[in-house]
């Protein structure tokens, strides 16, 4: 038995430190980080595997990882290249020193009208596909994590999916790439000179990959070859490369695709495109049996099927409710399996001659279930999708806790595929995973399966090691690949001799040594000679948080996280509580202070709190709910009772606030950031506010106007009297509701108390419990007493105070009152009876946190589309960050998380510039410099214009 599971003092102990200081000399002080915190943030991948890197250096250009390779070279250090850490295997682990090329390498260039792109490895495939998107083309490989799986990753594991196969995936739809190998060479393997560079600076590297291809286009190997890559193969490196190219340079390139950073850096690549598909069809079949199913699968792969996904009778009970929703009325499960089978065409004609052509092999199949179905319903067919999208979803939110969820990926010819998933379930009982699903892309024999475990001790490790076995026999005794799309990593590199012989295997070692004659680049990834590898370095599992513990560390909350790259994101929130945790049990009680210490700015003050990442988490976390719970614990009780004594007296500091802006807006901008920098650095930064010119004077105080007969009560948000508009109407948001209300003939109440209320978000946010205590209850009263317990809806004009206060309802047990933002209400019950008005040209408009999870956004593009004649929301949209005071308190992070969006917006030239939440419209103009303002501002405004017109 070999196991070994990471503890903290195994792996934080700092080596090299010649070599941090080296590269330090070289590229800055501030380019290498040895900080616990740091190290410990960027430990992880979405494996069960964890190793703590000596350093982490984030890399801003190709010049940069080439410094570091010559550093790492000399010095004999390990370095691995991490992008998004999304790998399943293992792949983004350090033992030495991990080079992020996520965080500055993020371009995207569109080439001939979508055809072509060039991207760096930073970029998530969302990212890339959203800029194709408009011109109707999108990458080729479609993995299920294109959220958070970024180009560089895709291109580490040669990704593919669910419809690209063999023939759209990274390799085959690779046009060029710039490649920096461990000597420092930089080859850009498009340009017209590049062999002949290739030859002149890495003579020895051509000289094996000529003798290489020479060597395996023989009899001797090339059937064999042609076999393995005839199916989905991530498995070692793609010696498939020497029989589809001829040219060194070309082989080099497509010898990248899918090493996992152990040959060289991809600065860059280019893509060929594939059309985005116009129409779609989607089938749901039920068969009898897995047998069943998979007896189908040539009939309907012959079919033109685009897609053919295979999920086993396990996964559809895991699905739940879900799946019933999706399966026909009072079906039940036993030991039958779907195929969710698609169809995609240009066109109506097109689809309509693929329905037909599905449909009659739909009904020649044997062993249905229940009868076929086929459909174009986007409704319908989501719900299907559902079923199979969702799954990892549902098994990793329900499994035991302190487990961890294994997913791992094979293939073997189609025609054998009904046979290793019959097999797997017969291992999964042996070996008492009795919770192991199985689903796949079946029409490319390629299997997923997940099964849970605890790694608790040496029964655990050992049923592990001998399912993995087992596996691994079965799969090679049917000529399959231990790999399919997920690539080869610490999991199964002690497994590429196994699968491709001793002459294949030592052709690979063939290409590492050319490549990398150090052995410095991710040592293990790929190749080793340790046959207990995969089972080294497990990650601990035990419970840390309730809010957390569910995470599986997948990573696709990152990308939609507004501090992602100015400190952490939520899954190295998370990572950083469980390193704290790890620390603590080992006795490492100064490892745990030190990262205590290191987390109050970048996990704790740096958070906006804004729960996207809940949007994106499989199990449904919201990690701002975590670093909530971290400032109340670090709360200090003075500034409690200080914010419960504001919330006795609201009413008196909002007017105060109001003023207080107002005279700042009048006094020189330098004056007052002097004189509050000077607070910031006595008080606390996380405390006392920085004012930007930008800032408007105070807003109108808040005062009742209480109506008979309303049809709504209308609650105007406070922080409409703390900042006043920037909107030449010069009403607020408040007023422009009112206003559009009168016109439509709509009545509204704001009745007395009005004065005195807020949602209660910024004492909630910061961990001030009782001021939230005490504002909450008055709230809550004040709203059930005159919306009558819920016979009128309240309407807000704010839309994070509007999900306060929706939040805040639900925490009193509130459920009978229907609360509706401004933007939300005007689209249904106001808009409808509004004059047509004339309209602007193209309107930028930013969506917010709030106006997402209260799924709102629908109603804001369309009330911008009201005003404009074309409304967009800009590429690199997210979270502002402005969070409340976040962007007062921070203004790095709301400036970092609106980079990318602001740059949009630059380029696109609008004319209006939309958004539904007065402090998001503040932080998006300092961002950008245009004036954001309400969209019912402007709409008040043309409506009064409209109205003007007419009399």
């Amino acid at each position: 038995m070999h196991s070994h599971v990471a503890t903290p003092r195994a792996h934080f102990d700092i080596g090299n430190q010649q070599a941090v200081e080296a590269l330090q000399a070289l590229l800055g002080p501030d380019m290498v980080s040895t900080r616990e915190l740091d190290r410990a943030a960027l430990a992880v991948d979405a494996s069960h595997y964890l190793r703590i890197p000596d350093a982490i250096m984030r890399a801003r250009s190709a010049d940069d990882v080439a410094v570091a390779m010559s550093v790492a070279v000399q010095a004999g250090w390990p370095l691995t290249l991490r992008s998004g850490g999304t790998s399943l295997s293992g792949q983004a682990l350090s033992e030495g020193l991990t080079v992020d090329v996520r965080r500055h390498f993020r371009d995207i260039e569109v080439l001939d009208g979508g055809l072509r792109v060039r991207v760096q490895p930073g970029a998530t495939i969302r990212e890339v596909n959203a800029r194709l998107g408009r011109l109707g083309r999108k990458l080729g490989p479609d993995p299920a994590s294109e959220i958070a799986c970024t180009v560089g990753g895709m291109i580490a594991n040669n990704s593919s999916g669910m419809t690209c196969g063999t023939v759209a995936n990274a390799y085959r739809t690779l046009e060029s790439m710039t490649v920096v190998l461990p000597s420092g060479t930089v080859i850009d393997t498009g340009a017209d000179d590049a062999d002949a560079r290739l030859v002149r600076h890495e003579p020895a590297l051509v000289q094996v990959l000529t003798t290489l291809r020479d060597r395996l286009r023989g009899e001797r190997f090339r059937a064999d070859l042609e076999r393995r890559y005839a199916i989905k193969n991530t498995m070692g490196y793609g010696l498939n490369s020497f029989l589809d190219h001829d040219r060194p340079v070309k082989i080099l390139e497509h010898l990248m695709i899918g090493s996992e950073g152990t040959l060289g850096f991809v600065a860059e690549a280019v893509f060929r495109t594939v059309p985005v598909p116009a129409r779609t069809a989607t089938g749901l079949l039920m068969f009898d049996s897995l047998d069943a199913a998979t007896a189908a699968l040539p009939r309907l792969v012959g079919s033109g099927a685009d897609v053919v996904e295979l999920i086993d009778a396990a996964s559809i009970k895991a699905m739940g409710d879900d799946a019933v929703d999706v399966l026909p009325p009072g079906f039940v499960v036993d030991r039958q399996a779907s195929l969710l089978v698609e169809y995609q065409a240009a066109d109506d004609e097109g689809i309509e001659r693929a329905s037909a052509t599905g449909g009659e092999v739909f009904a020649g199949l044997q062993g249905l279930a229940a009868d076929p179905e086929l459909t174009r319903d986007a409704a319908r067919r989501a719900r299907m999708w559902v079923m199979r999208k969702g799954l990892y979803t549902k098994v990793a939110r329900n499994r035991p806790a302190g487990t961890a969820a294994l997913l791992e990926d094979v293939a073997v010819p189609m025609e054998r595929l009904g046979a290793v998933c019959s097999e797997l379930h017969v291992l999964f009982d042996r070996h008492g995973y009795r919770d192991g699903v199985i689903f796949g892309h079946a029409k490319d024999g390629n299997i997923h399966f997940l099964v849970t475990e605890d790694f608790a001790g040496d029964a655990s490790m050992r049923r592990y090691e001998d399912f993995t076995e087992d596996m691994v026999q079965l799969v090679l005794g049917q000529e399959g690949t231990l790999k399919a799309e997920h690539g080869t990593g610490r999991i199964m590199a002690p497994f590429v001799r196994r699968q491709y012989g001793d002459e294949l295997y030592t052709a690979m070692w063939d290409v590492k040594n050319a490549c990398d004659p150090s052995g410095i680049l991710n040592p293990g990834s790929v190749l080793t000679e340790d046959p207990h590898l995969h089972l080294k370095d497990i990650k601990p599992t035990g419970p840390v948080r309730d809010v957390i513990d569910d995470c599986v560390e997948c990573g696709y909350c990152e990308p939609v996280c507004p501090s992602q790259h100015l400190t952490t994101t939520p899954r190295q929130r998370i990572v950083v509580q469980r390193a704290i945790a790890a620390a603590e049990q080992a006795g490492e009680t100064h490892l745990a202070d030190r990262l205590r210490e290191q987390e109050t700015y970048d996990v704790i003050q740096t958070c906006a709190v804004d729960g996207m990442c809940q949007t994106a988490c499989p199990v449904q976390i919201n990690t701002g709910d975590l670093v909530r719970t971290l400032r109340r614990e670090n709360q200090s009780k003075v500034l409690d009772r200080g914010w419960k004594v504001a919330a006795d007296q609201w009413s008196t500091v909002l007017k105060v606030a109001s003023v207080g802006m107002t005279v700042v807006d009048k006094v020189p901008t330098p004056l007052v950031r002097g004189a509050l920098g000077v607070a910031r650095k006595v008080l606390d930064e996380d405390i006392v506010p920085q004012l930007t010119s930008e800032l408007p004077g105070g807003g109108p105080i808040r005062r009742p106007a209480p109506a008979e007969s309303p049809q709504a009560i209308f609650m105007p948000a406070c922080v409409g009297t703390m900042f006043g508009t920037d909107h030449a109407c010069g009403t607020g948001v408040a007023g422009a509701v009112r206003r559009l209300a009168t016109v439509a003939g709509v009545t509204l109440s704001t009745p007395d108390g009005i004065q005195g209320l807020c949602c209660g978000t910024p004492w909630k946010s910061k961990g001030l419990p009782s001021g939230y205590d005490v504002m909450r209850e008055r709230l809550v009263s004040w709203i059930v007493e005159h919306t009558r317990g819920g016979e009128l809806p309240l309407v807000g004009d704010n839309v994070s105070c509007t999900e306060g206060v929706i939040v805040a309802l639900k925490a009193a047990g509130v459920h009978t009152v229907r609360v509706l933002d401004a933007t939300e209400w005007v689209a249904e019950a106001v808009a409808p009876r509004l004059p047509v008005v004339q309209k602007a040209r193209l309107a930028a408009v930013h969506p917010t946190c709030s106006s997402t999870h209260l799924g709102v956004n629908d109603a804001l593009l369309m009330l911008a589309g009201l005003v404009a004649d074309q409304a967009v929301v800009p590429d690199g949209w997210r979270c502002c960050a402005f969070a409340g005071d976040r962007g007062l308190l921070h203004e790095e992070l709301t400036a970092t998380a609106t980079r990318d969006e602001a740059k949009a917006v630059r380029q696109l030239d609008a004319d209006l510039h939309l958004s539904c939440n007065r402090t998001c419209e503040l932080g998006l103009t300092r961002a950008t410099g245009q004036t954001y303002v309400h969209v019912l501002e402007e709409l008040a405004a043309r409506v009064d214009s409209a109205v003007g017109r007419g009399a």
